[in-house]
């Protein structure tokens, strides 16, 4: 009996928060940073983000890790009661974040049905690097796609269109899978295929570029495919 053909030739998952967990990094050290650590890394989260889409706003690019650091800086100075002597710690743990439980056997299963499995993220090299070594998935993604070569952070079209020319396919053939709402709504612009990995239930937006597929994680992908 042949092999079902899968029915999208690529599956692309953005990175920080559809397979690695953004928090992680701050609840490796919570009884050290005390109560308030979650609304550290909650605007450590927010600034990242934040400082990535402005400066593609401006034309004035820094790699993802620079923000990074400015971001986690912003953080301290909002969040008094954490301690600063933690920031070389929570930097640290940022190059090691660990990945959803289910995200391993749900990559497998999908390159096992014979799709191309890829990372695009706003992420540098050497972060996406270090992230993908550490959570072993490097024997299971094909290509890891940042930003850092154009200059420019999602959800700037340009980004997204850096997997179709690498792999010379259509949008429509391929998966888009993401955390983030903004980052589906640009990508569901661009022309993908788009499942809005909602961890955390939140309301939704962008009624006009609406995802596909809605999942509380990734489990399912692989039979609402």
């Amino acid at each position: 009996m042949a092999t079902p053909t899968p029915p999208y030739s690529a599956y692309v998952f953005d990175a920080y928060g559809t397979l690695f967990d953004v928090h992680a990094a701050v609840r490796r050290f919570a009884g050290e940073i005390g109560p308030d650590g979650q609304q550290l890394s909650d605007i450590w989260r927010a600034k990242q983000l934040e400082y990535s889409w402005v400066r593609t706003l401006m034309g004035a690019y820094q790699d993802f890790w620079e923000l990074t650091e400015q971001a986690l800086d912003y953080a301290f100075a909002k969040v008094p009661s954490a301690d600063r002597l933690l920031r070389q710690k929570l930097l640290d743990a940022y190059w090691k974040l660990d990945c959803y439980p289910e995200v391993p056997a749900i990559l497998r299963a999908l390159k096992a049905d014979g799709a191309k499995v890829a990372i695009l993220s706003n992420g540098s090299p050497a972060m996406l690097e270090a992230a993908v070594r550490s959570a072993a998935l490097d024997t299971v993604i094909d290509e890891v796609f940042s930003v850092d070569a154009l200059r420019r952070f999602k959800t700037d079209p340009s980004v997204y269109e850096t997997v179709t020319t690498a792999w010379r396919l259509y949008p429509s053939k391929i998966s888009f899978q993401s955390s983030n709402r903004w980052d589906i709504a640009g990508a569901a612009k661009f022309g993908f295929r788009t499942v809005w990995i909602n961890r955390t239930a939140q309301p939704d937006e962008y009624f006009d570029l609406k995802p596909e597929l809605i999942l509380p994680s990734l489990e399912g992908l692989t039979k609402a495919t």
